[in-house]
Formats: C-alpha cells, sequence, structure tokens
C-alpha cells in the first residue's frame, strides 16, 4: 500500500493554520520573543522523551500480536512496522494506526480484522494510564479530579461495550440484511480478537506501560517549559499535557487539533501562571516534539522498511 502525501498535506496545512491563529491570537511577536530565549537542547531532549514513549508502546504492540498467537516476525521488522502507523496518527482518535496492521497483512498475509483491533486496544490502555496520570497530577490541584472522573468514566462504558457479547452480537446480527453483510465474517474475527485483547488478564501489564510512556511525553512538556526558565512543578506540567491529549483524543478531530492546542494553551496562561507569549511558544514546541515528531519518525520506519528483506510468513 502506497502512501498518497495528498491525504497527509491537508492536515499540515490545518496544523499550520491552528498554531498560526494561536500565535497571531496571543501576539505573534511575543511568541517570536520567547522562541528566540528557548534553549534549543530542551527541545532535542524533548523529542528523546517522545520517542521513549514509542519504545515502550512497541512493547505493546508485542503484548498484544503475542496474545493473538501471531509470532515468527523478527523484532526490527515488527518495530519498524509499529512505527509506520505514526504516518496516519493525525487522524481522530489515531484510529489511522491501524495502517500498521494493514502493512502487516501486505508484508505477511495476516488479516487486517486479526491484528487491526489491536488499535483499539491500544487506545483504551492508553485511555487508562492518562487517567491515572491526571489523576497523580491533580493532587492537591481542585478541578482535576473531575478531568479523571470522565476519563474513567470513558474507560468503563468502552470495556462494558466491547465485553457485552450479547450486545455486540446483536449489533452484527442487524447488519445482517444491510449492504454490510458481506463484511460480517471480517468483523466477526475483528471481534473475537478485541475480547482477547481486552480481557482483564490482557489489561494490567499493558495499562502500567502506557502510564510509564505517556509519563515521559508528560516530562517533556517540563523539559520545554524549563527551556524558557519557566518553572511550573511536574505534577501540574503532567495535568496539563494528560488532561489536554484525553480531550483531543475524545473529541474527532484529527490529532485534536485544535482542541488539545487550545486546552494546553489556556492551562498554561491560567493555571500555570505562564506569560501568555511563552505559552503559545512552549504549546507549539510539545506539539512538534511528540505529534509532528511521531508523524516523521513513521514517514522514516515506513520508508526503512522496503529495505528490510521479509521474513517467512508468520504464523499462530
Amino acid at each position: 500500500m502506497t502512501i498518497s502525501l495528498r491525504r497527509i498535506v491537508p492536515v499540515l496545512l490545518l496544523a499550520v493554520a491552528v498554531m498560526g491563529v494561536f500565535a497571531i491570537g496571543r501576539d505573534l511577536g511575543r511568541t517570536r520573543a520567547a522562541l528566540g530565549i528557548f534553549q534549543g537542547e530542551a527541545f532535542v531532549v524533548a523529542c528523546a522523551l517522545a520517542f521513549s514513549n514509542y519504545l515502550l508502546r512497541f512493547l505493546k504492540w508485542e503484548f498484544y500480536l503475542a496474545r493473538l498467537g501471531v509470532r515468527g516476525i523478527p523484532k526490527l521488522e515488527s518495530f519498524l512496522v509499529f512505527l509506520s502507523g505514526f504516518v496516519l496518527t493525525v487522524t481522530p482518535g489515531k484510529v489511522g494506526e491501524v495502517f500498521k496492521s494493514v502493512v502487516l497483512e501486505e508484508r505477511h498475509g495476516i488479516e487486517v480484522a486479526r491484528t487491526g483491533p489491536i488499535v483499539l486496544a491500544e487506545r483504551l490502555t492508553d485511555v487508562v494510564g492518562i487517567v491515572v496520570l491526571i489523576a497523580l497530577g491533580a493532587i492537591g490541584f481542585s478541578g482535576g479530579a473531575a478531568w479523571a472522573g470522565v476519563g474513567t468514566f470513558l474507560v468503563v462504558v468502552g470495556l462494558a461495550l466491547v465485553s457485552n457479547e450479547r450486545l455486540v452480537g446483536a449489533g452484527l446480527v442487524s447488519l445482517e440484511r444491510t449492504r454490510f453483510a458481506s463484511a460480517l465474517p471480517k468483523l466477526r474475527e475483528a471481534y473475537a480478537s478485541l475480547r482477547l485483547l481486552v480481557a482483564p488478564s490482557a489489561l494490567v501489564v499493558p495499562s502500567l506501560v502506557s502510564i510509564v510512556a505517556w509519563a515521559l511525553e508528560c516530562v517533556a512538556l517540563w523539559v520545554i517549559l524549563r527551556g524558557f526558565a519557566v518553572d511550573v512543578s511536574p505534577a501540574l506540567s503532567t495535568f496539563f499535557y494528560a488532561t489536554a491529549t484525553l480531550v483531543g483524543a475524545v473529541v474527532p478531530v484529527p490529532g485534536g487539533l485544535g482542541i488539545t492546542e487550545g486546552l494546553l494553551q489556556e492551562q498554561l496562561v491560567r493555571i500555570g501562571g505562564v506569560e501568555a507569549g511563552v505559552a503559545t511558544a512552549a504549546m507549539i514546541l510539545v506539539r512538534l516534539a511528540t505529534l509532528w515528531f511521531a508523524v516523521l519518525v513513521g514517514f522514516v520506519a515506513y520508508g526503512a522498511l522496503g529495505l528490510v528483506r521479509k521474513a517467512p510468513a508468520a504464523r499462530g
């Protein structure tokens, strides 16, 4: 499957527009002045922390593949397949990351219906991790418990819906007389995989990994703020980044564009007491170091896959 840049460019342009609106809205001159005093090495550290997040989430990918009985894929190839999913990370809820399952099918013949549900399992455990981080960041901070409650509610509802075999089964049966009837076998296979991935025994380890992985990106925000000589506590930085990430994931817009940026910036100014121009500059840099760095990594990984020799088809 060839990735068309035409599908990515509109989102890139939207991102540029969003950043521009925030910069102008907060006084472009003050934002530029803030960037002028920023210590560049802090951005490098933030990117390194983001990449460490990817390394930990790769462990979840491997865990889920093993859970589904998918074996025989060399670790380097599996890692590049995993990273290639970041090409479409700027999709609502990052569901575009199912692209890695498409790549896996092309290279090994493992049907997307079998591994595609991994994306949903990843998102559920990511929400668990982010909710825990919000709760930790909200210690001694009024209002944080409300966001933790929202995240917990979403997780519980999601797990309840997925685990209700009768409800899902009824939904699938209702498709028998529609134009989607031909897709029912694939949907049933996907649901069988999903139930296996979100069983209680499969939730603990991935959720713990998610807590640590997303904590690293929260630290990335703190590092960037330190690059502006702004002293916002690690706890508050964790709360700001985690809440903005959660809301951006819930609202159905590509990569949470506009939503995540707006909430992050407002929290920095109104709660963190950060000067408006610095808040805008910090928001732009942390989004570059996390969201857009991921997209770049995805393109590099997808290109590198073409240089990696295909291993014998995995069996399981």
